[in-house]
């Protein structure tokens, strides 16, 4: 389940970098770096 947060987690950094430098969205790209921020977060408190 760990592993499956991580990829997730990269998987929206990668389209929130690629739509900030490639489309200008405005407020998705920053939904979709929150939501991998989160995930990431996640991982950490449940894997201590």
């Amino acid at each position: 389940m760990r592993s499956l947060l991580y990829l997730i987690a990269v998987i929206l950094i990668i389209g929130w970098i690629l739509g900030f430098f490639v489309y200008s969205a405005g407020g998705l790209i920053h939904i979709l770096l929150v939501i991998a921020i989160i995930a990431l977060l996640l991982g950490v408190i449940r894997s201590a």
